[in-house]
């Protein structure tokens, strides 16, 4: 059965950027893991409830690009070694201000959806709604997450 109407040769690239989004949202996921359990401060309550949110998001985004790889037939990266070398995000430090934690958080989702413009990119080229659609969705929602995150950052008296 052929439910896929994109040829195997275009698909790959789709996969690759695909994986390397995953990679992304892993060590993302677990540095915002990190920071729900370190955040100090009069900050404490709103920003252990926010960075609970952004992991649960983070915990099903990985799920579902895993299961997008699956869907073009092809096994999605699940080696921490591997995500590594794959990833432009980097583990951070828990161990730092809650200020600096929100700046990572902006500086990694500017990373992401990077990552999201190429994956998006492959899939134009092969004509693969499917990868179009998911990721479109999310490049709104991390969008809308950032400039939240960023107005947090502000001095209101500005």
């Amino acid at each position: 059965m052929s439910y896929l109407d994109i040829k195997s040769k275009d698909i790959e690239p789709i996969v690759e950027e695909l994986n390397t989004l995953l990679a992304d949202y892993n060590i993302y996921y677990q540095n915002l893991r990190g920071y729900h359990w370190n955040v100090l401060g009069k900050n404490f309550f709103d920003l252990h409830i926010k960075f609970e949110e952004l992991y649960t998001d983070a915990r099903i985004k990985i799920d579902e690009i895993a299961e997008r790889i699956l869907t073009l037939r092809h096994h999605p990266t699940s080696e921490f070694s591997k995500y590594f070398k794959m990833s432009s995000i980097k583990e951070t430090s828990s161990l730092i201000p809650d200020h600096e934690m929100v700046q990572n958080i902006l500086v990694q989702h500017e990373a992401i959806l990077k990552q999201m413009s190429k994956v998006v990119k492959k899939a134009e080229a092969a004509g693969d709604e499917g990868t179009i659609d998911m990721i479109g969705g999310y490049i709104g929602e991390i969008e809308k997450v950032s400039w939240m995150l960023d107005a947090w950052t502000k001095d209101s008296r500005d």
